[in-house]
């Protein structure tokens, strides 16, 4: 059943975020196992679905402008006590992301070769890059729905369901992967392309299970009637109007590591490899921001919508020093341990020594980091949306993109360039991000606050 108002004020930061730090990491697991098994098969697979994988990320911001908005309405609404809009945005949410999905699966069909060859791929790594981009990208529609599915979900506080999921996911992926890579049990022996297919299956398979937890959370409150009635354009609209600018923001973000992808590929094969075995490091670094950032998104929507600005302010200062903290303290850790870490991928002593510093400038750059990751979720979900926009694209491509090339391509300091370039990035868009909080310049831009007062009006003068 769904959350009442009641129960949505006592919501915690620790309980909607444990569950959502965990389904977080099995996610990073799953693809950390991809890299792990692959590189036991070689390291030209690990460097191809690498990229594929970089540009799956920019397809998957495309189905994330929907679940952000979702995320964003449903918690305002809850929190304004509105079920009935809150469900709608549901509905109109799936219907939307589905559609998106079909129409990038089959993008991706169609021009994967066309795509990889603009980023420069060295030509050893096509074939394999563009199966796995075909076979994984193919079912994108898939990674679509369970976003969506999981966004409502957590949005009603069943942040475990997600969890859950995932968990599933990641044991079906990683007995597929053995099956399919290494040819166990008879199997035939597909590499990259047995990593792709249990991908795929392993993520259909979630699908169905989200599809059950839906109907058993929401299921007396999800109406798909209206729908017959007219066409769905004030929750469209809302959807599109948080969604688009958010997509916006992380679509700046991905398509700028595109063009530094671009850039490192002309490195060489290498530089390709350590970056994709470095950042599957230090995702688990800044792992801790995203589900604190994630969480506190919720909570803000809740008390944005219960119309408690103070708290709402608070809760992000609280949850940014929190990230911050442990980010950082993971991040030193991950460089002590750094050459272990290294060994359990590749016996490559370049990949290990230049992996190595790239984890020490990590220490600098992940709480820079973590206020991207906090407090542009707290600025979006009290409906302040434009301005994390307007700001990243300025800093990701004036900054990071040109820095890159600069001290990367231009001074010769290949990855190590890369690597300040992302820290000044992040630092500045950061800084910027808690001066705009600060200035509470958000206060009256949400969402649901003049539709709660229609309703209340309606229910006066019904009595």
């Amino acid at each position: 059943m769904a959350m009442s108002k009641k129960q949505a004020t006592k919501l915690t930061l620790f309980a909607l975020t444990w569950p959502i730090f965990i389904e977080i990491m099995l996610h990073m697991l799953m693809g950390n196992a991809d890299t792990l098994m692959l590189s036991q098969y070689n390291d030209n697979a690990v460097a191809a679905v690498g990229v594929s994988n970089q540009l799956m990320s920019v397809i998957i911001v495309m189905f994330g402008f929907v679940a952000t908005g979702t995320t964003v309405l449903i918690a305002q609404y809850k929190g304004a006590g509105d079920d009935t809009h809150a469900n709608r945005i549901a509905v109109v949410s799936i219907i939307l992301n589905i559609i998106f999905g079909l129409l990038l699966s089959i993008a991706l069909l169609v021009f994967g070769e066309q795509i990889l060859l603009a980023m420069n791929l060295p030509i050893e790594l096509m074939d394999q890059a563009l199966i796995y981009l075909q076979i994984v990208g193919g079912f994108a529609f898939v990674q679509a729905l369970i976003m969506t599915i999981s966004a409502i979900i957590k949005s009603h506080g069943f942040t475990k369901d997600a969890m859950y999921v995932t968990l599933g996911m990641n044991v079906f992926n990683v007995i597929g992967n053995y099956i399919l890579i290494f040819g166990a049990f008879g199997a035939p022996e597909l590499g990259v392309t047995g990593v792709a297919i249990s991908t795929a299956v392993s993520r259909g398979i979630g699908t169905l299970w989200m599809l059950f937890l839906l109907y058993k959370r929401v299921q007396g409150t999800l109406s798909w009637t209206f729908l017959k009635t007219s066409f769905p354009k004030q929750e469209v609209r809302d959807l599109l109007k948080i969604g688009i600018p958010s997509a916006g923001e992380h679509l700046a973000y991905n398509t700028s590591q595109v063009v530094i992808t671009y850039f490192i590929a002309s490195m060489g094969t290498v530089a390709l490899t350590t970056r994709v075995y470095t950042l599957n490091i230090i995702m688990f670094a800044f792992l801790f921001a995203i589900a604190i950032g994630q969480g506190t998104q919720i909570l803000v929507g809740y008390l944005i919508g219960e119309r408690r600005h103070k708290e709402a302010y608070q809760r992000c200062l609280k949850s940014l020093w929190i990230g911050m903290s442990v980010s950082t303290f993971v991040a030193s850790m991950f460089y002590v341990f750094g050459d272990t870490i290294f060994a359990i991928f590749t016996d490559n002593n370049e990949i290990i020594q230049l992996g190595s510093l790239l984890l020490l400038l990590t220490i600098i750059l992940e709480p820079g980091r973590a206020f991207n990751l906090i407090v542009i979720n707290s600025l979006r979900a009290a409906g302040d949306v434009r301005y994390p926009v307007y700001i990243g694209i300025l800093s990701m491509w004036g900054v990071a993109v040109t820095l890159s090339y600069t001290a990367g391509i231009v001074f010769g300091l290949g990855l190590i360039g890369v690597w300040i370039a992302q820290i000044a990035d992040e630092w500045l868009r950061g800084l910027l991000m808690l001066r705009r909080w600060r200035s509470k310049k958000w206060v009256n831009m949400a969402f649901v606050n003049h539709k709660t007062e229609e309703i209340d009006e309606g229910e006066r003068k019904a009595n």
